[in-house]
């Protein structure tokens, strides 16, 4: 198969699977596409908004659509480290011989919704930190492989803080994506409404499978990018961090340390899926822009007096975007 027929396939296989989200998810169309870009690109998502939004249902929902095991997870103080990975039991056999045997915690799945995961202690958020990053699981000096493809979508409350506890750096870095879900406008609440007092119940279907998913995942490498695209996400990653000579004021004003290599790899990969869906085949700087803040945002942090004069994340990430000079006639696309 060419190369346009695998990219028009992809294309295909991502609007399907967007439409059938969209049977139950009203609204949110750049959280869904968020969503799916972290799906198809092989990453981690965190979801961040206030309750009620919809952040569960859309990851169940994505769930749904998908022909893969899917373990749902409720984050809280008490939850131990051996509540998701699992632990080793006693067998007994028919012989009443007594063996050690190891019982597979709900991370051993695919697709895996850690709800509210800023509830859940230091401890019991660094069990995922390997599942997350390597796809492996150890318990006992023994490597679990788990099944691709692996994929944790995450949620969490930015407003309620007692009883919380902030993702370390290390973990957030993990996450592919970082996408704020934004309130509904009035039409689309007018919609929820309908869809959700009345008669009839909206579901979705499976429309993936695996090898659907791995497929998407190949095609989306393929994409082309110029050395001149890979040297502009590695400007932009660099004038996140305050110590590098030429960085932006914002950036040596407000921010502690920047974006780490796996923000780069982030920009790249998500900015090869946008050049699909956009029907071409190679990445345009305008793709990389597209995708910045989603990328970046929770890989930047802000120091004290960022937090005194009310800069968030985005605010320095805009700044940044205007400082790194981008050719003009690269910004078609």
């Amino acid at each position: 198969m060419e190369f346009e027929d695998r990219a028009r396939k992809f294309r295909q296989q991502f609007f399907a699977l967007s439409d059938e989200i969209g049977r139950v998810i009203v609204g949110q169309k750049g959280v869904i596409e968020g969503v799916l870009t972290c799906l198809f690109a092989g990453g981690n998502a965190l979801l961040e908004g206030v309750p009620g939004l919809g952040k569960t249902l859309l990851i169940r929902t994505l769930a749904q659509t998908l022909d893969l095991p899917f373990s749902r997870i409720q984050f809280t103080p008490d939850l131990m480290p051996a509540d998701i990975i699992g632990t080793e039991i006693i067998h007994i056999d028919e012989n009443g011989q007594r063996t050690m045997r190891f019982q597979k915690g709900p991370l051993f799945s695919q697709i895996i919704l850690a709800d509210e995961i800023n509830r859940a202690t230091p401890k019991t958020q660094s069990a995922l930190l390997e599942a997350m990053q390597e796809h492996r699981i150890t318990v006992a000096g023994k490597s679990y492989p788990l099944d691709e493809p692996f994929l944790v979508l995450a949620t969490q409350n930015p407003l309620e803080m007692e009883g919380t506890y902030l993702l370390p750096e290390a973990q957030l870095d993990r996450f592919f994506m970082k996408l704020e879900v934004p309130f509904t406008t009035r039409e689309d609440l007018n919609r929820i409404l309908d869809r959700t007092t009345g008669t009839e119940e909206s579901s979705a279907r499976a429309v993936l499978k695996r090898e659907d998913i791995l497929f998407a995942r190949r095609v989306v490498r393929e994409v082309v990018a110029t050395p001149e695209v890979k040297d502009y996400v590695s400007r932009l990653v660099m004038a996140t961090h305050p110590e590098v000579e030429g960085a932006p004021e914002p950036t040596r004003k407000y921010v502690r340390w920047g974006a780490s290599p796996r923000g780069a790899q982030g920009l790249l990969l998500a900015g090869k899926l946008q050049a699909l869906l956009a029907e071409r085949f190679n990445v345009s700087f305008n793709d990389i822009q597209r995708v910045a803040f989603p990328v970046l945002r929770h890989r930047v942090a802000l120091n004290f007096e960022a937090q005194a004069d009310g800069i968030t994340e985005d605010t320095v990430l805009k700044k940044v975007l205007e400082a790194v000079e981008t050719p003009r006639a690269a910004l078609v696309g």
